[in-house]
């Protein structure tokens, strides 16, 4: 019987995307592999757990759902998020971040500073700029300061993100254009904390980095990963969490969240043996309401 393995999720290092698994192996990706992997027959999707710590009732979850968690380790992995306001007194430094995913779509955000630009590499920002650095609690009043005065939102649905990423311009220029606008706006905004040390409009641009540019256009993104399935293609594209795979229907996208909680084994043939469905096309422009 072939070996099984759990993934961990998908990470960003300086080198590109890296798939983590569990006990820690590391398998880095690079444009031109081949990825592929199976279900086993009779096999079933269970909870990832939360905060390091499996999942004491190993609960089945939905093939569809990007979190792997049921809805108790769900919860108690938020509730020591960064997100849930309960690590008030870390004491070291972090930045505000404006990120812009596709014409009419940015959004603010915070990250450790240790972290550098990782956290947006993870969620497939195309482009963006350091707003500012400081204590924790200086930076998330900085992005509610910039939600309540300029509506921008802290969260964007990744499936809004991925039908963006379909019309970017094709000059960088042109798509740092409106993080520029958005910075000059936030910077020029009355209350932001003094310990907040504001930092000048420099954009970054992730467009090489994921191989946007050199890429063929998706047709189609993996739906859910079923028992007895398998998925093989050769990567030429990533962002995010989604490697962009050039299989026998096309490219086709796979978020990489699907993988966890499923064990996977070697592809025992070539193509793709799980539901396909058509990307969803973008159905308006951002209206701060995310």
């Amino acid at each position: 019987m072939a070996q099984a393995w759990r993934c961990a999720g998908l990470s960003w290092t300086a080198d590109g995307p890296v798939l983590i698994w569990d006990g820690g192996r590391r398998s880095a990706l690079t444009w031109g592999k081949t990825v592929a992997f199976g279900v086993a027959e009779g096999e079933v999707r269970t909870c990832v757990g939360a905060r390091g710590n499996a999942c004491p009732l190993g609960a089945p979850v939905p093939a569809r759902s990007t979190g792997a968690r049921c809805e108790e380790c769900a919860r108690l992995d938020r509730a020591h998020s960064v997100a849930a306001d309960t690590l008030a007194d870390d004491p070291r430094p972090y930045r505000v971040y404006l990120a812009w995913f596709g014409p009419g779509m940015t959004k603010v955000g915070i990250t450790a500073a240790r972290r550098g630009p990782a956290r947006l590499l993870e969620q497939g920002a195309v482009c963006f700029s350091w707003l500012g650095t400081g204590p924790l609690m200086a930076a998330r009043r900085t992005e509610e300061l910039l939600r309540a005065a300029l509506r921008v939102p802290d969260r964007i649905p990744y499936a809004a993100k991925r039908a963006a990423r379909a019309a970017l311009p094709a000059i960088a220029e042109e798509r740092a254009g409106e993080l520029a606008a958005l910075h000059a706006r936030a910077v020029a905004l009355s209350g932001w904390p003094e310990s907040l040390d504001p930092a000048p409009f420099a954009p970054v641009d992730h467009v090489a980095a994921f191989a946007l540019d050199r890429a063929p256009a998706p047709v189609g993104e993996v739906g859910e990963l079923v028992a007895g399935g398998a998925v093989s293609g050769e990567l030429v594209a990533a962002a995010g969490p989604d490697l962009h795979l050039a299989t026998d229907r096309g490219v086709l996208v796979l978020d990489t969240r699907l993988l966890r909680g499923w064990e996977l084994v070697p592809a025992a043939g070539q193509g793709v043996a799980v539901p396909v469905r058509a990307l969803k096309e973008r159905t308006g422009a951002q209206d701060g309401l995310f």
